[in-house]
């Protein structure tokens, strides 16, 4: 038996991971992390019977604890104490935003294996996690298709990786993009997200935020790093051989089957995911990106090339910004322009401390909100 702590249970990597166990008894849930959805929480504890939980929310903490007889906590510290418990054998990071990376970091050095759904931490701190490489698999889909192309290969036939993006909302949408509303981005037209990705999906950061997590993950250079638009959402990744030919992963669009690869690996089991059927898929399109009306992508190869403290002032500019919109302060256009303002007033090619990076994290939020103040 597998032992797993969730970090972010309740949200949409969280209730799919534990929808992956009860199809498979292989794993037992050791503990279970939520921000702010009590009601989901209580229900997932009732039905899982974790050893102990983490929410924000003090009280709920309090009534949690009361109600099941295990420790439950509102300190972020706690969540250090989940993934290094030493009956932990898997940590699943799969919060939103930076805040990730700490108990990532922390969970790496106590030798657990992580499987990682956060983007964030890889773009934020990616220099030390990856000092961790043997522990870590991705669960994003678009790096699990490329661990799966990448792995059994001689690194010297690889001449670059593709990564693939649905487009989003705005794909071929006609009007301007200052005036969308929350609902129109929040319409992702493959994926059902939580309100941070879905906005990043609809401006084309989260795609950004990808190539420097592939960045990482594969040591593969940002000039080697294409993306290409692909409405359809069935090529995952593909990969790009010296000699020019290109294979593609090809799957149902359903998270399930790469959260259970990350938790199953290096073996496959069944899935409860319904097989591909290419007759019924039909045709497959492929698309340049919009570089003008997605800036936000551009941005995030700059903040990568350049490294240091750049791409932790990118990724912390983006969460306030799209926290801005999402609560009416911001409209959609502006998300990439105070992006950038910020990320401009950092340096890059550095190697920051975990200390550091916590920060310049701070201190870009503080710009970016006095931004969000003035322009908003």
């Amino acid at each position: 038996m597998t032992s797993v702590v969730i970090l972010g249970s309740t949200g949409s990597i969280g209730t799919q991971t534990l929808d992956v166990f009860r199809h498979h008894t292989g794993f037992t849930v050791h503990g279970l992390s939520a921000g702010s959805n009590y009601d989901l929480l209580r229900k997932q504890i009732a039905e899982f019977r974790p050893k102990f939980a983490s929410i924000a929310n003090k009280e709920h903490a309090k009534a949690l604890q009361e109600e099941f007889s295990i420790p439950v906590s509102s300190d972020p510290e706690f969540l250090g104490e989940m993934v290094t418990d030493p009956a932990c054998d898997l940590v699943v990071v799969s919060v939103v935003g930076s805040v990730g990376l700490k108990p990532t970091l922390l969970a790496l050095e106590a030798g657990k294996r992580v499987a990682l759904a956060n983007k964030e931490t890889l773009v934020a701190g990616g220099h030390l996690v990856m000092q961790y490489r043997d522990q870590i698999i991705p669960i994003d889909s678009e790096h699990s298709a490329l661990w799966n192309l990448i792995e059994a290969r001689d690194r010297d036939d690889l001449a670059k990786i593709i990564l693939t993006a649905s487009g989003g909302p705005f794909r071929n949408y006609k009007g301007s993009l200052a005036e969308v509303s929350v609902e129109q981005a929040l319409k992702h037209p493959r994926w059902d997200m939580g309100g941070k990705i879905s906005i990043d999906s609809a401006t084309l950061m989260n795609k950004g935020l990808e190539v420097i997590e592939a960045h990482w993950l594969f040591d593969f250079p940002y000039s080697h790093i294409d993306v290409v638009v692909h409405p359809e959402s069935i090529v995952h990744s593909l990969v790009q051989l010296k000699d020019g030919t290109q294979l593609a992963h090809l799957g149902t669009t359903d998270m399930r089957l790469p959260i259970q690869y990350a938790l199953t690996y290096p073996e496959i089991w069944p899935s409860p995911v319904e097989p591909l059927d290419l007759v019924k898929t039909g045709s497959l399109t492929f698309e340049a990106v919009d570089w003008e009306r997605f800036p936000s992508l551009r941005l995030a190869y700059e903040a990568g090339e350049a490294g240091g403290e750049k791409p932790i002032a990118l990724n912390a500019a983006n969460e306030e910004a799209v926290a801005a919109f999402l609560c009416g302060r911001l409209n959609f256009a502006v998300i990439p322009e105070i992006v950038e303002s910020v990320m401009e007033t950092f340096r890059g090619k550095s190697f920051p401390t975990l200390e550091q990076i916590l920060a310049v994290d701070h201190e870009a939020r503080m710009r970016a909100r006095a931004l969000v103040d003035k322009r908003g």
